[in-house]
């Protein structure tokens, strides 16, 4: 199935339901402009234009009570927040919560941009959104944690909440870099709404907030009751630490000065850091076989965020070879669907460790970035599938079950449940 973007993609990344066979039209101004300004990111949302029935009422902004108190801002300063709907019936005392992505921010410039938006600033966030995919209340859309306690934790502070305060200083520019006291004051607050006596709770979060989700996991399972069932979820979270068609280090430089920027290593994984350079520890594939909670990996094997910003960087593709192909990957050349495959592999080699100590994974085959929070990848009739499950069939089953669940797709094209994006 073959997408283009329909409308401008919001800063807010408000969910919007997915088109099926017909174009999106994208607005690529403001990502590229974003992109530009420290490679942020934004999942693909687009706006409604057909008749999916929605069941999900609009969830309202909470800004944390005690943010203030605590020195919890977003860049800008202003409070940060989150989305909170109570659980129903068997769902009362089980918890699901679900970080926001938005890429990072590395520079003063991007920062200072970044708080002119929702991904800085509180001012600028939606004030009510829907849930839909994992944070679905419908059973048919979202058949295992429809009606648990759901939370959407907004994303504003560029560095997968772990910026420290301490690098504030002499930065020249009016920035907090509060990320680790963000999700310190959210998850206090929601501890006091009922998390504290959670039966169950899931921790999951989409690209840099699924980042997060791996760097907080254990944190979140030390604040749970012993007794709770407690695992985690990263979806288009693993970032790879490779080279650029150029032969750059481009992600690695720029994950560098987001680290060096925010004073994120303080953060980061204590044994990681203590043998590697602090921004190596914010690739996933140097610390996520550390992690004592138990982990779910949903990822792409062609993630269109890694391959236009981390493979073919604009500044890297000299003559614009790979346009076409990053734009639409059922136009690469033979050569470039070659390279793709490289980059395929180095991810399955990169999860190598992970997946002998019975991690759990779904790997498909699809030209996409983010698919547990949109309802049409997370889980229906024509979902993205490998060996006839869906994601969300798959996370039930390592979930509940308790069963090593490691979903590895066939390489591109053999899956033609695919949603596979497509750009203008």
């Amino acid at each position: 199935m073959t997408f283009n973007l329909q409308s401008m993609l919001s800063i807010s990344t408000h969910r919007r339901i997915w088109r099926r066979k017909l174009n999106w039209v994208a607005a690529a101004a403001a990502v590229v402009a974003i992109f530009l300004l420290g490679f942020s990111l934004f999942s693909a949302s687009p706006n409604k234009t057909t008749q999916l029935t929605q069941l999900s009422e609009m969830v309202p902004l909470t800004l944390i009570s005690n943010a203030k108190k605590t020195g919890a801002f977003c860049l800008d300063g202003s409070l940060p927040g989150y989305h909170f709907q109570k659980g129903f019936g068997s769902g009362t005392r089980n918890w699901l919560l679900h970080i926001e992505g938005g890429g990072w921010c590395n520079t003063i410039a991007s920062c200072s941009y970044r708080k002119t938006t929702a991904l800085g600033s509180s001012k600028y966030m939606d004030l009510e959104v829907k849930f839909g995919g994992i944070l679905s209340s419908d059973p048919s859309e979202n058949p295992d944690f429809f009606s648990w306690n759901k939370v959407k934790i907004r994303y504003c502070d560029g560095a997968s909440f772990a910026g420290r305060p301490e690098s504030e200083i002499n930065k020249g520019a009016k920035l907090f870099f509060r990320g680790q006291l963000i999700w310190e004051a959210v998850k206090d607050e929601l501890l006091s709404l009922g998390l504290s006596n959670a039966r169950q709770a899931l921790l999951s979060g989409c690209s840099a907030g699924g980042l997060a989700t791996l760097i907080h996991c254990d944190d979140f399972r030390d604040v749970l009751p012993k007794n709770a069932k407690v695992k985690c979820l990263s979806d288009a979270g693993f970032f790879l630490n490779e080279k650029d068609i150029a032969g750059n280090h481009t992600i690695q430089s720029f994950y560098h000065d987001v680290v060096q920027l925010q004073g994120v290593s303080k953060s980061l994984n204590k044994d990681c850091v203590a043998k590697k350079d602090p921004f190596k520890c914010l690739f996933p594939q140097e610390f996520t076989s550390s992690i004592k909670t138990p982990i779910f990996l949903v990822n792409p094997a062609y993630d269109f965020w890694q391959i236009q910003n981390i493979l073919v960087p604009v500044s890297s593709d000299f003559h614009g070879d790979w346009s076409t192909c990053k734009r639409n990957i059922h136009n690469c050349s033979p050569n470039q669907v070659a390279i793709l495959q490289g980059f395929r592999n180095s991810l399955l080699k990169a999860l190598t460790n992970f997946l002998q100590i019975n991690g759990g994974v779904f790997i498909n085959s699809c030209y996409i970035h983010c698919q547990t929070w949109i309802a049409e990848t997370w889980h229906g009739p024509a979902s993205p599938k490998i060996n006839n499950k869906t994601i969300a069939e798959s996370v039930g089953e390592w979930y509940f079950n308790d069963k090593t669940v490691q979903q590895i797709d066939c390489p591109y094209p053999c899956n033609p449940t695919c949603y596979n994006m497509v750009f203008p």
